[in-house]
C-alpha cells in the first residue's frame, strides 16, 4: 500500500557542489529534502526509488552515493559519499538520478535499506503502472520519485527549445498537483512520443506513480516548480495517509 510519495527532480545540481561554486536550484534542493523527510518520517519500513534510467532494470547491492558517472569528483560534493544498502535482485549500479534519491534519503535521515528501480517509456505505461502497483506491496510503503518535465525550456534550455514544452508540462504538473482520479487517468494518457520528444524524464517514474496509487485517495501538495535553466523541475509530495 502507497502510504506517502516524494516527487523530486532528477538533476544532479540537488547535491551540492555539483554545480561547482554556483547553486542555482538551492530552493528546489531543501524543498525535495522537506519532501523526502515526509517519506522517513511517515514510519513505513519500506522505501523504493523510482528513478529513470537507460534501460529497465533492478538496481541491487552496496552502492556508493559517488556522482562520478556524471563527471563529478567526489571531493568537490558537499554531502558525503556513503553507502547504501539496496536490497533485491540486481548487480549494476544505479544511474545518476538514482544516486540523487539516494542522497536525500541519507541526508533526510533515512538509516535502512530500500530497494530501486529504474524504468524506461518502452516499457509502457500499462506496464509501468503494473510495476507500480506491485511494488508498494504487501507492506505500507513509501516512494521516492525521481523525474523531471521537458529540457527544451527557450534559448537558455540544455536542448534546443521547443515551444510544445511550457503547455505540455503546464498540464503535466497540474495534473500531479491535483492527484485525483481523473487527473491520474490524464497521466496515465499522456504522449509518451511527445514526452521523449521534449526529453521529458519523468514520464516513465511518473507512470509507476500512478500505479502505485491505484484508487487510494491522495492529498497533494506542490513544494517548489523552477524552470529557471531551461528544464521543467519540480518537488511534490503524494501523501495517502
Amino acid at each position: 500500500m502507497l502510504v506517502v510519495a516524494a516527487l523530486v527532480p532528477d538533476s544532479a545540481l540537488l547535491v551540492p557542489g555539483a554545480g561547482g561554486s554556483a547553486d542555482p536550484v538551492a530552493g528546489l534542493r531543501e524543498a525535495a529534502l522537506r519532501a523526502v523527510g515526509e517519506v522517513v518520517a511517515s514510519g513505513v519500513r519500506s522505501v523504493v526509488v523510482v528513478a529513470p534510467g537507460v534501460v529497465d532494470r533492478v538496481v541491487a547491492g552496496i552502492v556508493r552515493t559517488t556522482l562520478g558517472a556524471a563527471g563529478i569528483p567526489d571531493a568537490l560534493l558537499g554531502w558525503p559519499v556513503v553507502e547504501v544498502q539496496v536490497d533485491g535482485v540486481g548487480s549494476d549500479g544505479p544511474s545518476v538520478p538514482g544516486v540523487v534519491a539516494l542522497h536525500l534519503l541519507v541526508r533526510a535521515g533515512w538509516t535502512g535499506a530500500v530497494r530501486m528501480v529504474e524504468v524506461t517509456p518502452e516499457r509502457g505505461a500499462r506496464d509501468l503502472a503494473a510495476l507500480g502497483s506491485a511494488l508498494v506491496e504487501p507492506e505500507p510503503t513509501g516512494l521516492v520519485v525521481v523525474g523531471s518535465g521537458s529540457g527544451r525550456h527557450g534559448p537558455d534550455a540544455p536542448l534546443a527549445d521547443d515551444p510544445r514544452a511550457p503547455d505540455h508540462d503546464a498540464r503535466v504538473l497540474a495534473d500531479l498537483a491535483d492527484a485525483g482520479p481523473a487527473a491520474r487517468a490524464r497521466l496515465a494518457d499522456d504522449d509518451p512520443a511527445l514526452a521523449d520528444a521534449l526529453a521529458v524524464r519523468g514520464w516513465a517514474p511518473w507512470q509507476v506513480l500512478v500505479g502505485a496509487a491505484g484508487d487510494v485517495p491522495v492529498r497533494a501538495r506542490t513544494l517548489a516548480t523552477s524552470a529557471d535553466l531551461g528544464a521543467q523541475h519540480a518537488v511534490l509530495l503524494w501523501d495517502a495517509r
